[in-house]
């Protein structure tokens, strides 16, 4: 997607007061505290382990590091984890 298409996007989002990610592409994450992270509209599971999960989403990757990771539910898009959260960190990868 290039940069015109980005900020349509962006500005049709805002205009009809659409969800962001449904219309960017973009994961949706809820955390409850740092005990449970659910992810909708990712593109992939790249690293699982008890300490890192990885996931793959239209414009990089998806980071969450902590402790003590279970994997509770596992569907095409969508992803749900217990455990110690630490972190979340998006990495862009430039097109």
């Amino acid at each position: 997607m290039n940069r015109w298409q980005k900020k349509l996007r962006q500005f049709l989002s805002s205009y009809f007061d659409l969800p962001a990610d449904v219309l960017l592409d973009l994961p949706r994450i809820t955390t409850i505290g740092s005990l449970h992270v659910y992810i909708e509209n990712h593109n992939g599971l790249l690293k699982f382990s008890q300490e890192e999960i990885r996931l793959k989403y239209r414009n990089g990757q998806i980071c969450i590091k902590g402790a003590q990771f279970v994997l509770k539910l596992m569907l095409s898009e969508e992803l749900l984890v217990e455990g110690v959260v630490k972190s979340i960190e998006f990495i862009e990868i430039e097109q």
